[in-house]
């Protein structure tokens, strides 16, 4: 493949949250439990009791920075919690001593929420890994460190099933759920949340005492408020999740296999086009139609939601832009309606194909893993009703013509939502964007040095701006804009520089789904324990 690699399009951050999610090793035969598992129910060991590493131990340095290495912490220890109870006594330590308090699982956040230089002591969970079927809530049990790859790995190997999650394999699911959670496959399959049956969460009261509490989505539990609030309210906003337990809320089936979505292979087709042949009217025909496709193909129960695709329209200095799009091999004509949607994108685009490839994937094969090397990044998103208009089409060609930037990675990406995830009232859980049908992530790629920080976060803030400049510099929610998505925070939306709209941060995220989620916090986390740039502000 000439240019960009198949993988290379959806690189540089662009699908930290969404793409294929397989795995590399061909599934065996189905065990009971997940391997390891013992007596409790399918639960693992850990490795290693609960630790404390503080400035000066050798292990402290490489606890400072996450995924984005823009932002640095130094907190005065991080305990290396395996256990809830270990959860509580941090956060016991942590409140008694008056110490700011971020918790970590996969370290993917994207802006400062856990390396703050006001955090002073990070709770790292990444060794409550572990997944296992639990047969006394009849639901899958993922510890809140488990990361996308494993999990998904276990899922599938031992019961032919999956999450529809992140795609990006070194996610972790912790704070990845809380969000939302979501893939291509949400298109057919809703989101991670509306797989979500119970959680358990450390959370601590106004008397400073930390307790743990299972919440479930059944109608009479007390604390399904909490289970609520963990439904897409996003992380580091009530407390410390423990454990997520998932399967399909409407099946009352015992048997794992019917518990969560079957994983299927997949009919892929990729097509790049050189940036030579894409003139401004051609671009904006190419993304005017991509736009208005999902327009006619993302409603609830339609064909066309059995294909899922992703237009990464990279800046030039990448040489090619291109469409990923595939649909499960199982589907009848599935080739012939990949053909015949790529069809009607380029339709009256007259644009040079640089490569055209297509081939079938099974589940379990490592061309369909994505990720996002750890770099310094500054990333946006939006959701998208509609197309895009000309002139935010026009104004985002003109942004990735620009030379003031000259990194391959940056790039808008267009990916398809809708389908089955509009099919839940925006008020039955906290992720509130059930209407619309694309999500845009807006990002100038991930570079190393410092210095080179002012241009591609320049860049970008003034991209996102200036596509939104009709609504102050926002997606306010209309009958075009969706909002934000949160598992992509980003402050500036919560800074009147940038955001000039008069809508506030949270009415983006959550959209009238705020309200209720502070109520939430009120009661769970009266002290405002957990906290951040963009956490839920106390009723």
């Amino acid at each position: 493949m000439s240019g960009l690699s198949r993988r290379g399009l959806l690189t540089s951050a662009a699908f930290a949250g969404a793409g294929l999610v397989a795995a590399d090793v061909v599934a065996g035969t189905r065990p009971a439990v997940a391997a390891g598992a013992g007596a409790t129910g399918g639960a693992c060991a850990p490795a290693f009791d609960s630790i404390t590493v503080q400035p000066g131990d050798t292990r402290y340095d490489s606890f400072l920075r996450a995924h984005n290495t823009r932002f640095t912490g130094r907190p005065d220890q991080v305990t290396i919690a395996t256990s809830p109870d270990h959860v509580a006594e941090a956060l016991g330590r942590a409140v008694a001593a008056d110490r700011r308090v971020a918790v970590r699982s996969g370290g993917h956040c994207l802006e400062d929420f856990t390396a703050s230089s006001e955090v002073k002591e990070l709770i790292d969970l990444s060794q409550m890994a572990d997944v296992h079927f639990d047969e006394s809530r009849n639901a899958f049990s993922v510890g809140p460190g488990s990361i996308v790859a494993p999990t998904q790995h276990t899922l599938f190997k031992g019961w032919g099933v999956h999450i529809p999650s992140a795609g990006c394999s070194e996610v972790g699911l912790g704070g990845h759920i809380l969000g939302g959670g979501y893939n291509f496959y949400s298109r057919i399959h809703g989101v991670a949340i509306d797989y979500l049956h119970a959680v358990e969460v450390v959370v601590v009261d106004a008397d400073g005492q930390p307790r743990t509490i299972v919440a479930t989505r059944k109608a009479n539990d007390p604390n399904r408020d909490l289970w609520w609030a963990h439904t897409g309210g996003g992380g580091g906003n009530f407390g410390v999740v423990t454990r997520y337990w998932l399967r399909t809320p409407s099946t009352k089936s015992a048997v794992p296999e019917k518990l969560l979505p079957r994983a299927g292979n997949q009919r892929v087709r990729v097509v790049q086009w050189s940036w030579e042949s894409l003139s401004r009217q051609a671009f904006t025909t190419l993304v005017r139609n991509f736009c208005r496709w999902f327009e006619l193909n993302s409603a609830p129960g339609a064909k066309g939601v059995q294909v899922w695709a992703s237009l990464s329209a990279s800046h030039q200095s990448a040489g090619v832009i291109g469409l990923m799009a595939g649909v499960e091999d199982t589907v009848p004509g599935g080739e012939a309606m990949l053909d015949a949607m790529f069809a009607d994108v380029t339709a009256g685009a007259h644009l040079k194909v640089a490569s055209d490839t297509k081939y079938n994937l099974p589940w379990l094969d490592r061309e369909n893993w994505f990720w996002g090397p750890p770099g310094r990044q500054k990333d946006k998103t939006s959701d998208l009703r509609k197309s895009y208009t000309e002139e935010q089409i026009a104004t985002i060609y003109r942004y990735l013509t620009d030379d003031s930037i000259n990194n391959p990675g940056a790039q808008v990406n267009l990916a398809a939502i809708g389908g089955k995830i509009n099919t839940v009232r925006q008020d039955a859980t906290a992720y509130a964007h059930r209407d619309t049908i694309l999500r845009a992530y807006f990002t100038p790629g991930v570079w190393r040095s410092q210095d080179q920080d002012a241009a591609h976060v320049t860049w970008v803030r003034k991209l996102y701006r200036d596509v939104y400049r009709r609504t102050g510099g926002v997606p306010v929610p209309d009958s075009i804009n969706g909002g934000a998505y949160i598992n992509y925070p980003d402050v500036d939306l919560a800074d009147p520089e940038w955001n000039t709209s008069g809508t506030p941060w949270h009415a983006l995220y959550y959209r009238k789904n705020y309200a209720r989620l502070q109520q939430v916090k009120k009661a769970y986390d009266p002290r405002n324990v957990f906290r951040h740039a963009l956490s839920i502000r106390p009723a």
